[in-house]
């Protein structure tokens, strides 16, 4: 298989700006689902809402535009009912941290065997330019004119804390070595949460392509992401930005191992209709 055999038929409306890291991250996904080998019509991408989650409309798959920050559940229902597919949920910092925080912690805790790809750009880029969940403190916006005053959310330590199946993160302007870490996620039995930095050209003239550049670092050979102490400590460190696969959770059973899902999977149960008119008769007695 090649990348471009998850391209749209063109030419294509993209709405994101020229120079938008979102370009890279779309190239990159193409090529770690090439190299898996995964055919497009055995794909579903979910996204929530805001200009991260517009990647699905330009990949050539099933996908589901769902509400701001609902993209989770929506995926473990798709891998739950049908687990031969291969299902990714891709949205933005905001959407997936703000709107979608408390979905992510429970995604985490029950370990369905789904990819969460996060095009994390430090802020609000859909509606002009307002403080996400993961900007910096003191980042200047027209809505925090003095600058936030909270500190960032650190989904990795999170995710590290709650022992998620797989966490990392990646660059999205080294895009050959996205494409790997997407593709060691998408290939991953349970959870995988891969965090991507990304610049913003029009709302974040802070964290731009040279700021992620200087900020961050790749773990090398002898950094073990099994050692979960040695993890958090990565994970918390906010001078510079480690890049990579930073933890490998303890192996715990999926969600639909957990169900009992394993024999029969959900589309292919059969309705009884007999028995849900005579519930819904029992109902109006």
């Amino acid at each position: 298989m090649d990348a471009s055999d998850f391209d749209l038929p063109g030419p294509l409306d993209i709405a994101w700006c020229p120079g938008c890291g979102n370009y890279h991250i779309l190239a990159a996904l193409k090529s770690a689902l090439a190299r898996l080998g995964i055919q497009p019509g055995a794909l579903v991408v979910v996204s929530g809402i805001g200009q991260a989650a517009k990647a699905p409309q330009y990949l050539k798959t099933n996908f589901f535009n769902g509400l701001h920050g609902r993209s989770l559940p929506v995926a473990s229902a798709v891998k739950a009912a049908n687990p031969g597919l291969t299902v990714i949920a891709e949205s933005g910092d905001g959407c997936m941290y703000g709107e979608g925080g408390n979905h992510l912690l429970h995604a985490i805790r029950r370990n369905p065997d789904i990819t969460a790809i996060v095009h994390n750009n430090m802020v609000y880029a859909l509606t002009k330019g307002q403080a996400s969940p993961t900007s910096l403190r003191g980042f200047v916006t027209p809505v925090q004119v003095s600058g936030t005053c909270q500190d960032p959310f650190n989904p990795l330590a999170i995710a590290v804390a709650l022992d998620a199946s797989f966490v990392a993160r990646a660059f999205a302007g080294d895009e050959e070595e996205t494409a790997g870490i997407l593709k060691r996620a998408i290939s991953h039995k349970g959870f995988a949460l891969v965090d991507i930095f990304q610049n913003c050209v029009t709302f974040n003239r802070v964290n731009t392509f040279q700021w992620f550049k200087s900020h961050t670092y790749y773990v090398d050979g002898s950094y073990d992401p099994s050692d979960r102490d040695a993890a958090f400590s990565t994970v918390v460190r906010t001078d510079r930005f480690a890049l990579g696969v930073l933890y490998l959770g303890s192996g715990k059973p999926t969600f639909s191992e957990c169900q009992g899902m394993r024999d029969t999977p959900l589309h292919r149960h059969r309705v009884n209709r007999e028995k849900i008119a005579a519930l819904l008769e029992a109902k109006r007695a």
